[in-house]
């Protein structure tokens, strides 16, 4: 049996839908059963409620960990606390195997989500059970959603420069989770995941403006200028500055790796932006 955390996400749901259509036995860990609408058995739960979590690991023998990423909190990311809490009921329950989605460029004093994640992977490799890891770079669902991404008029900003980013699809991401839920091998692995190419944000707009037919722009401001601009918003100036730090990084070429690691684990060619696209407006 296989516990799916963050069930309902943009990795949540297509993995939800492939595993119930390979016949796998799972259920979903959701906070309201009534309106997950998603296919095979659900368990009421909450990352901050862990005897919800015991009862939803009954039986349970593999877990495939994920929830929301970096949030704008003060102190420590709730994610470090909230898959911590689901690591530990994970042990009580004897659970075997853990998948977790973890991010590209994990590392200790990572900013945002690179160090939340790093605390985590280390407290899963000491936990017990084993453990694979996800490390995907961003993904190309943030221009569907357009959170943070665009301006008020429609264009693109951003503190990239010309630093190009291999964005993958989510769907790609939950494709490669599904061998190390259901066979054997992998244990103890980290698999970078990316897009099959590395694009700049500039290109990113172009490819915008040929799918929905709308001129979309990039406008490159300078990190610092990026960082106000946030806080003008209303989010708090370290998380901003932080934010303006990884973008900083980015720009020199941080997150331009691209690698084969979607089509070694599901034998297809991991989504171009392109077929992202062109899918998305099929699906309105």
């Amino acid at each position: 049996m296989i516990l799916v955390t963050g069930a309902t996400g943009s990795i949540g749901r297509p993995l939800v839908a492939e595993l119930h259509r390979r016949g796998a036995a799972f259920r979903s860990l959701v906070r309201d059963p009534a309106r997950a609408k998603l296919p095979g058995a659900v368990a009421a739960g909450d990352f901050d409620d862990p005897a919800s979590l015991d009862r939803a690991l009954d039986g349970v023998t593999r877990v495939f960990l994920c929830s929301p990423g970096a949030v704008p909190a003060p102190g420590p990311q709730p994610m470090i606390a909230q898959q911590g809490a689901v690591i530990e009921a994970a042990v009580r329950a004897g659970v075997r195997r853990i998948v977790k989605v973890s991010v590209q460029g994990a590392r200790a004093g990572g900013l945002l989500a690179e160090g939340a994640h790093a605390v985590l992977e280390e407290r899963l490799r000491v936990a017990g059970p084993e453990w694979v890891l996800l490390r995907p770079s961003g993904f190309m669902q943030n221009f569907r959603t357009g959170t943070g991404a665009f301006s008020a008029d429609g264009d693109l900003v951003g503190a990239y420069g010309d630093g190009r980013i291999a964005y993958i699809d989510a769907a790609d991401i939950a494709a490669c989770a599904v061998p190390p839920l259901l066979e054997s091998g992998y244990a103890g692995e980290t698999f970078v995941l990316t897009g099959p190419e590395a694009l700049s944000h500039t290109e990113i707009a172009a490819q915008l403006t040929a799918a929905t037919g709308r001129a979309v722009r990039y406008r490159d401001l300078p990190a610092a200028e990026f960082a106000e601009t946030l806080v003008a918003q209303g989010l708090p100036a370290p998380f901003a500055a932080d934010v303006a730090a990884l973008f900083a990084e980015v720009a020199k070429g941080g997150l331009a790796t691209v690698t084969d690691t979607v089509e070694r684990l599901t034998g297809r060619p991991a989504t171009t932006f392109r077929a992202f696209l062109a899918r998305e407006r099929a699906l309105g």
